[in-house]
């Protein structure tokens, strides 16, 4: 499931608007942030996990609490959980000040104030944390983070596209050449659409 649809089921729908209401944000401008960021947030993270970072960011969709911050707005603005976000973001994006810059780019093209996006960019990526985490249980997590140290593939096809099997994927007909799976429905979940999001075009240099 894509993330920005994901995020659109929260709550019975209203997840979006509760996270805007707990920081003072215009509706509107809070569903054209999310419509930026959370397809960003995918772009990295698949991004990240491709370049060999696999098994962090299997470790940071891990922990089965991590599903308040999706039914529970207030959650996912506490502390905690914008902790929680602020560490997957810096996971993601290489540091804080990546998120920051992501934040801020955000917040120019909306016209939000770009403070409040700071908070609320953290808040968002828990929520889809949370959204993931419902996707794919710590059981499977589990079984995947064994096979990676088992030596399965990192990035390119192997475990990757794996991931993409147990979040509803098919493989594409056969193995792909270098023996792993076709990772189209992977990078469909951690992609808004089949052309990126908005933020694509400058995604680059907030990740290292």
């Amino acid at each position: 499931m894509l993330i920005m649809k994901l995020l659109q089921q929260a709550q019975n729908g209203q997840g979006l608007n509760e996270l805007a209401a707990q920081f003072g944000l215009d509706e509107d401008k809070a569903n054209q942030l999310a419509g930026m960021l959370a397809p960003a947030i995918g772009s990295a993270t698949k991004q990240r996990a491709a370049q060999g970072g696999l098994g962090d960011v299997l470790g940071a969709l891990k922990g089965q609490d991590q599903a308040e911050n999706f039914d529970n707005a207030r959650a996912a603005v506490s502390s905690q959980g914008q902790q929680q976000g602020a560490d997957f973001l810096e996971k993601i994006l290489g540091s804080r000040e990546q998120a920051q810059g992501l934040a801020h780019e955000a917040a120019n093209r909306v016209g939000a104030e770009p403070n409040l996006v700071e908070q609320f960019l953290p808040a968002l990526a828990a929520m889809v944390q949370g959204g993931l985490q419902k996707q794919m249980p710590d059981d499977k997590i589990d079984g995947m983070m064994g096979q990676l140290g088992g030596g399965a593939q990192a990035s390119g096809g192997g475990l990757m596209g794996m991931i993409g099997g147990l979040l509803g994927g098919k493989k594409s007909g056969a193995q792909a050449q270098d023996g792993g799976f076709d990772l189209s429905s992977l990078n469909n979940l951690l992609d808004a659409d089949g052309d990126g999001s908005a933020m694509d075009d400058i995604l680059g240099k907030f990740m290292r």
